[in-house]
């Protein structure tokens, strides 16, 4: 869209342009001179007025130049290129160069690499360089997770989950997944391995299943084995040790996920068998534990009211009795940021059960939006933001095959003048926070003026 169409758009929306910005800018730059050369430079009027209209032109002339400076630094798009493509060389090195070092013997040199690993895969989305060397990568994987310690088969975990989530549906991915899922699950249901890596390996079964599972019998089999350990808790006489909280945690929200895309003859099972046992687990000293079993319940509530419209569970009275206390949970001995975070959630769920309502939240990424309206919708989303951290955002833009689970279509194609148009320059953005700082300062001192408890 050419610049002075977005300024009368935006103009008639009453909010001002970049054009209007900079002209207010100028004009508290040129008031401010002017007031200097009043107060240090006396004279008659017309000397005055010669003053005045000298400053002025200073302070023009002096943003125009800078304004130059900045269209001609916008406008080297080649120096740009070179720099964005030498950087994408350095960073094909170092990414093959960590999985070389998967290989080497020492356990501290293959930590770091797969440390490398998790931060590229999650900070960026890489092609032909990921699809050359993903059997190498994947025989890593695997031999890590074979014979590496707990650290390292956590750290292995997570990175299958960030391979499987750039390789997608497509038979490189389902290969991945096949091959590796056995360890995956040998790891999570043995006791005997450490808890850290349980998790993850908890956690990667679940996204790895839910995006290159390859037919109904690996979805079935992956939801048995995260359903075992779930059901151990139920079957437990007294409540489950301290340190497992985390697994269950995990467990339970690997298994929500999974279960926004299983068929439903499988729901009608899940709803017999887990709606009536699960509200136990929201009496666990764990607040994660408890606002990942809330939330399940909600999707389930979710699940039913989709297969059947006029979905009844008897003990649904009950249930809300607990909801509400937790949504207005106040103990002094739980966390301020437990509670705050606890009372949050419970809110939602609580309100969704009564008026199958759920409260739709925006994620905005670049000069996108995406809106989650359903608690199935919520879990996937969760699911990825706590895999892929603050790199949520630049896969969701980027990333074809979160891009295709969300429904967004492909990647937006912006070319250079439409980037330029919603980039403000760095002169304009500091001479803007400048004038902010300035009212905002005014703004305050008549507030601690002693004048002011007067009014």
């Amino acid at each position: 869209m050419p610049r002075a169409r977005r300024a009368n758009q935006s103009a008639k929306k009453g909010g001002g342009s970049r054009g209007s910005l900079r002209q207010e800018l100028l004009q508290l730059k040129v008031s401010d001179k002017l007031n200097q050369f009043k107060g240090s430079r006396p004279g008659t009027r017309a000397e005055s007025e010669a003053s005045d209209d000298e400053a002025a032109s200073d302070v023009l002339s002096h943003c125009s130049s800078a304004s130059e400076t900045v269209s001609l630094a916008e406008d080297g798009t080649g120096n740009e290129l070179q720099d964005y493509q030498s950087q994408q060389e350095q960073r094909e090195d170092k990414f093959k160069e960590d999985i070389d070092n998967l290989m080497d013997k020492s356990i501290k040199t293959r930590q770091i690499a797969l440390t490398n690993l998790r931060l590229t895969l999650s900070s960026h989305v890489l092609g032909d360089v990921l699809t050359e060397r993903r059997i190498t990568l994947m025989d890593a994987l695997e031999r890590c997770l074979k014979k590496g310690k707990e650290e390292e088969q956590s750290l292995a975990a997570t990175v299958l989950s960030l391979l499987c989530l750039q390789l997608g549906s497509d038979p490189e991915g389902e290969e991945v997944f096949r091959c590796l899922k056995p360890l995956l699950i040998s790891i999570l249901t043995d006791t005997s391995a450490g808890l850290s890596a349980r998790q993850s390996c908890a956690t990667s079964l679940g996204l790895c299943c839910y995006i290159a599972a390859a037919d109904a019998e690996d979805l079935i089999s992956s939801l048995y084995c995260l359903e075992g350990i779930i059901t151990s808790y139920y079957t437990d006489s007294g409540a489950p040790h301290t340190a497992l909280h985390g697994l269950l945690c995990c467990t339970l929200q690997s298994w929500a996920l999974l279960l926004t895309i299983c068929p439903a003859s499988h729901i009608q099972k899940v709803l017999e068998s887990h709606l009536p046992r699960l509200p136990g687990m929201l009496s666990s000293e764990n607040v994660n534990l408890r606002i990942a079993s809330g939330e399940s319940l909600a999707l389930l509530y979710e699940m039913g009211r989709d297969i059947e419209e006029d979905f009844f569970y008897e003990d649904t009275d009950e249930l809300c009795v607990t909801l509400k206390a937790l949504a207005t949970d106040s103990n002094k001995y739980r966390a301020k940021t437990d509670r705050r975070k606890q009372r949050s959630i419970f809110r939602d769920v609580l309100h969704y059960i009564e008026s199958s309502e759920c409260q739709e939240e925006t994620i905005k990424f670049g000069l996108e939006a995406m809106y989650i309206d359903s608690w199935a919708r919520r879990r996937t989303y969760n699911s990825f933001k706590e895999a892929l951290g603050s790199g949520i955002r630049h896969h969701l833009q980027y990333n074809e095959v979160l891009r295709d689970i969300f429904s967004l279509g492909a990647p937006l194609v912006l070319d250079a003048a439409a980037i330029k148009a919603n980039k403000i320059s760095r002169v304009e953005k500091h001479m803007f926070n400048s004038a902010a700082f300035k009212a905002r300062t005014k703004a305050r001192s008549r507030v601690r003026d002693k004048r002011a408890d007067i009014l």
